[in-house]
């Protein structure tokens, strides 16, 4: 007769998985969860912090704790509620994505963009750049709260459709039903959504708006092409009514599924350029930061101006860009050498660069302006010298982004903008 192995476990979770996922969480840094227990903790007994969590994962007795509310302010006015994870929570979440994502993500059609591994925001531009070439309108569509508005029932009948693991079907479970403690500690029960801050959340929502929007879009209106990322999406077509027809048969789907069209973000825009003639109410609209709108750009072939419908970085995003670079507060920081501001300032400049810069990095000019002046104040208060004399710290600039292009990452590119 076998001996019983009173150590098995009822679900093959293996100490690697946990590994690898405490590996992903700690790039990703993050902030800390109800517990305030930050990265840096949760190192600090990291052997005994990762085997207890495997060892409530793979026997089933893991319960996650309530996620922290943490409001941030949304660019386009308001605030956005996060719910944080903890340290823990979140090395838990990301082994049943790492083992749930291989199995979902290749269900996915090509025109979801949102937190998808090989896809990226940029990609889902350069696409929608060549449909409004192609295509005279486009619904510009957002919808209103959907990590807050997921229904559950829905959500788990497509999960269990795909995923067929057990130990990760109840996690995630579990996960939604988790509460949200809010800064007085008050504790939220939560009977739809699936918190905005989760790592397993992406995902989940991919998931639902794949049967919410993506299969109907693709069986109701196939001959339309479409983009989405996240809440985000775009369905372009060719004359206005078709447009309307779109827009009312979205509106009817998204409340079968208990969501709700945004009614201020959603419009329909008509891609105005050099030969498309007519006066409309709606030529621009704004996607992942992009500004879509009639420009004159220049032929290579002749050097001839004209105008055609493209995009470049919106008004807001360079506002927000704007915004972060106060929130340093180094116009002030007299302390610091000029490389010191340089290590500050570079991490931001080339995210955005990289980012904003690839479509019209023109368009840009105005927030390195701005990074400039900042640059300009601070010389102005550390140096006596230049404390009266604008032209005078203009010019020492300009000279040292020719001789020292390499301190900062737009003088680097040759993007160095105004010292006006």
């Amino acid at each position: 007769m076998m001996p019983i192995r009173t150590t098995d476990k009822p679900f093959k979770i293996t100490k690697k998985q946990v590994y690898e996922a405490y590996k992903a969480v700690k790039s990703n840094q993050g902030a800390a969860g109800v517990d305030k227990e930050t990265i840096e903790q949760f190192e600090a007994n990291l052997r005994g912090n990762l085997y207890k969590l495997w060892n409530r994962m793979s026997s089933g007795s893991y319960f996650p704790p309530p996620v922290r509310a943490v409001s941030i302010p949304k660019k386009s006015g308001g605030e956005r509620i996060l719910g944080v994870p903890t340290v823990a929570d979140r090395v838990a979440q990301t082994v049943v994505k790492q083992l749930i994502e291989p199995d979902l993500d290749p269900i996915f059609l090509a025109d979801s963009y949102g937190y998808r591994p090989g896809k990226s925001a940029l990609d889902a531009i350069g696409v929608t750049r060549e449909r409004c070439w192609k295509y005279n309108w486009v619904l510009e569509f957002d919808i209103k709260g959907l990590f807050d508005n997921i229904d559950h029932e829905l959500l788990l009948r497509a999960v269990r459709k795909h995923v067929k693991c057990i130990w990760a079907l109840l996690y995630i479970e579990r996960w939604l039903k988790a509460p949200m403690e809010l800064e007085d500690g008050t504790r939220v029960e939560r009977i739809c959504g699936t918190p905005q801050g989760g790592v397993v959340s992406p995902i989940l929502s991919n998931l639902f708006m794949h049967y919410t929007f993506d299969l109907w879009m693709a069986r109701t209106f196939p001959e339309l092409p479409w983009c989405r990322y996240a809440d985000d999406g775009l369905v372009h077509c060719r004359v206005e009514h078709e447009a309307e027809v779109v827009k009312a048969a979205l509106q009817a789907r998204l409340a079968e599924c208990h969501l709700e069209m945004h009614p201020t973000k959603t419009k329909i825009v008509y891609c105005k350029d050099g030969k498309r003639k007519g006066k409309y109410p709606n030529v621009k609209f704004d996607f992942l930061g992009y500004c879509f709108r009639p420009r004159l750009v220049r032929n290579l072939r002749d050097n001839r101006l004209f105008c055609s419908f493209n995009p470049a970085v919106s008004p807001s995003a360079l506002k927000s860009m704007r915004a972060k670079i106060r929130e340093l507060g180094l116009r002030r920081r007299t302390e610091l050498s000029l490389a010191e501001l340089a290590h500050r300032m570079n991490p931001l400049l080339r995210g955005w660069i990289n980012y904003y810069g690839r479509y019209a990095p023109s368009a840009l000019a105005p927030l390195l302006r701005y990074v400039n002046q900042t640059l300009q104040a601070w010389a102005r208060r550390k140096f006596k010298r230049f404390k009266a004399h604008k032209i005078r710290v203009s010019q020492f600039l300009q000279k040292l982004s020719r001789q020292n292009a390499n301190l900062f990452v737009h003088w680097r590119l040759g993007m160095t903008g105004t010292f006006a």
